[in-house]
């Protein structure tokens, strides 16, 4: 936000609003000036910082393990393939301890999963400014852009669309076993028999079908969540460099003290979100 005199509540309004492209009023198609023109964008808008962070990472994931098989080597692994080496013998471990069935799909799922999220959380470690006014320069001087409708939200895990897509995702697997691996009749009997037998069926379907649905709502909303309120301290200590020196040497101690314990966070969510992945996907295959 160089060269531009606003408040702390603009600077932080400014950080939380995503670059979202979709149709104007008047049926035309851009970009959204502000958070209520990406608002009347509707259901179809699409936000361009989320998506676009998450496929960058995306495919970082999958060049780095690529080249670091295709490099392979026989012995004591270094360097990159002992990470990598490393991460595989984890996730297998994880898989093997929290499901019991017999499925090739559930330990790449739970690999893409745990690494994905752990780089996009990963990106809350970054300079709060660093991308956002790269973005802005880009725009700016090649596009001609409006500097202040220029938005670029780093963490694609602060977007509710992308952890509901997530969370979604493997919803739909969920429900694709439990009907794979019982038959629609038997996963239709647990829906309406359990827990309180034939006598209490429409009870059961009621209580089966919130306990079902909450999977994935509980699975998007944890993780977006606790990024979100990460992102906003990050910006809230951000705020203080503009305070003063006594101010900014604070916001200094403070934000690199809760960048080392955001570490853990970020690391627990993507290990929480992959673990109950595991588990729902593992009571999916129980017949």
């Amino acid at each position: 936000m160089a060269n531009e005199i606003i408040t702390s509540s603009e600077y932080i309004r400014h950080h939380l609003q995503n670059l979202t492209f979709g149709q104007h009023d008047d049926g035309s198609w851009g970009v959204a000036h502000n958070a209520e023109e990406a608002v009347d964008m509707g259901f179809w808008a699409i936000n361009i910082d989320s998506i676009g962070m998450s496929l960058v990472l995306g495919s970082l994931l999958m060049w780095f393990f690529r080249s670091v098989a295709k490099k392979v080597q026989i012995g004591i692994p270094k360097g990159a393939q002992n990470f990598a080496e490393w991460a595989i013998d984890f996730i297998n471990d994880s898989v093997n301890g929290s499901f019991s069935g017999i499925n090739s799909l559930v330990a790449p799922l739970a690999f893409t999963i745990f690494i994905w999220i752990f780089l996009m959380n990963l990106m809350d470690l970054l300079p709060i400014d660093l991308i956002p006014e790269a973005a802005k320069f880009v725009c700016v001087n090649i596009f001609s852009v409006e500097p202040h409708t220029v938005f670029f939200k780093v963490v694609p895990s602060t977007d509710p669309n992308i952890t509901l897509g997530m969370a979604f995702g493997v919803f739909i697997l969920v429900l694709f076993y439990s009907v794979k691996m019982k038959s629609l009749s038997g996963f239709i009997g647990e829906l309406i028999l359990q827990p309180f037998g034939k006598w209490a069926m429409p009870f059961n379907l009621l209580l089966e079908t919130i306990s079902l649905i909450s999977k994935p709502v509980s699975l998007a909303l944890r993780l977006f969540g606790n990024m979100y309120a990460g992102e906003m301290i990050f910006i809230l200590i951000a705020i203080m460099f503009s305070a003063g020196v006594v101010m900014a040497s604070l916001g200094t101690l403070l934000q690199i003290g809760w960048a080392i314990f955001h570490i853990l966070i970020i690391t627990l969510q993507a290990f929480i979100f992959m673990t109950l992945t595991i588990v729902y996907l593992d009571m999916a295959h129980q017949k």
